[in-house]
């Protein structure tokens, strides 16, 4: 019966003595696989920074179309100034405005202005 409890105890010895070779290997595993994980997955990781890298190309090809937008409302605004008048382009306007065209013109609506 001794000899049962001696090699129970000579097991439970060798377990601790084993595992306590593991301990500090194990807990430099589990950092090094922490800090991987958040270098990827993380707020400020790989993933957030090509996230945030296809927002500002977005932001960007935004920018140019509204800068653009911008340009051509400004030339048109330029060419209604009462200095500088295009007499087409106050035609159209006046066509527009009123509502109005010459007899025999067919007028065609553009519904996304």
């Amino acid at each position: 019966m001794e000899s049962g409890c001696d090699f129970i105890r000579f097991m439970l010895q060798e377990i601790r003595r084993r595992f306590g070779h593991m301990v500090g290997p194990l807990i430099g595993l589990g950092a090094v696989t922490y800090f991987a994980y958040h270098t990827v997955e993380g707020d400020r990781g790989v993933l957030a920074y090509l996230r945030l890298h296809n927002e500002l190309l977005e932001a960007e090809m935004r920018l140019s179309k509204v800068a653009s937008e911008r340009q051509e409302m400004e030339r048109r605004v330029l060419l209604l100034r009462p200095d500088h008048l295009d007499p087409d382009m106050l035609e159209e306007r006046a066509r527009v405005m009123l509502n109005m065209g010459h007899d025999g013109e067919v007028v065609v609506f553009d519904k996304r202005k």
